[in-house]
């Protein structure tokens, strides 16, 4: 499997050597960022980038990012967390600690459009991308040959009406244990409700932005017939309503009546890609807290 360069290799994990990532979401109330500072200097850890929100200061929620630098964080997270306990009890925390050096896993999943999946590639091979690609899996063999040079293992699972249920149980199976986030680059099936309870906000979808208007077949024809102004696209986590996920990102581009339908498609195309790899990014650097059905998400 390709990974970084010995050299980029290196010199991330130099930077993310002692590099912690600490998220909250609570009920909002004073003493938060005084109390959860001051349990980092307690502990001897700096303090490098901190993102705090408040959806209303009395009586609404908090949300809150830290990264902080702590010597010998490797050996001292468990620590650090059985410690964190008690300030996170006293003010109803959902919270996590995690080392910015450990590269999450992630599975995409694909069907037969290549320019999500291509551009996920693109950004990992160049190192900007910092996660692990443990697998392509996909409906149809088209990409096997391309994600093989990759040195990316390729799993071609056909999915049918009469065998959607044995294909997530293969899918199931291969994923079990190996995989932190699974992308659906263009997966064009619905996943079951069975498949979702096992990877809780762990499944990111990209979509074009014209639901709930064009539904169904051919939405850029039925785009182009109405004269639509703009071109979007929105990433989101999966969840049982379909494509009613809580929101990472969104773009659009202004169009007019000069684009055609597959000028359309292809301006479509590169939104996709480019929203599909920040909510990506971003979740892989704990830049996103959920709570309910919305993100706050710390760019």
């Amino acid at each position: 499997m390709y990974r970084l360069s010995e050299r980029d290799w290196l010199a991330y994990q130099a930077k993310n050597k002692d590099r912690g990532r600490m998220l909250i979401t609570c009920p909002d109330r004073p003493g938060i960022v005084s109390a959860v500072s001051q349990f980092l200097f307690s502990h001897g850890a700096n303090i490098a980038e901190s993102d705090q929100y408040s959806s209303d200061p009395e009586g609404g929620r908090f949300f809150m990012r830290i990264e902080f630098d702590l010597p010998e964080l490797e050996w001292r997270c468990e620590e650090l967390k059985a410690d964190f306990r008690q300030i996170a009890d006293t003010f109803q925390m959902e919270w996590s600690i995690v080392e910015a050096k450990k590269r999450k896993r992630i599975a995409i999943f694909v069907s037969k459009e290549d320019h999500c999946l291509l551009e996920l590639l693109w950004q990992w091979k160049s190192g900007m991308l910092h996660a692990d690609i443990e697998m392509v899996v996909s409906n149809h063999p088209d990409m096997q040959q391309l994600v093989e040079s990759f040195g990316i293992p390729y799993h071609h699972i056909p999915v049918t009406k009469d065998t959607k249920q044995e294909a997530e149980r293969q899918q199931l199976e291969l994923l079990q244990g190996k995989v932190d986030l699974i992308v659906l680059a263009r997966y064009m099936q619905i996943l079951s409700p069975r498949f979702l309870e096992d990877h809780p906000n762990g499944i990111i979808n990209i979509h074009h932005s014209f639901l709930p208007a064009f539904v169904g077949a051919k939405p850029y024809e039925q785009a182009y017939r109405r004269g639509v102004k703009l071109i979007g696209a929105t990433a989101h986590y999966v969840t049982e309503e379909l494509d009613a996920g809580p929101i990472i990102e969104q773009d659009v581009q202004r169009v007019t009546h000069r684009y055609d339908v597959e000028a359309l498609k292809q301006i479509g195309r590169q939104i996709e890609r480019t929203v599909l790899a920040r909510a990506v990014g971003w979740h892989l650097e704990d830049r996103v807290l959920v709570y309910q059905n919305k993100t706050v998400v710390f760019p």
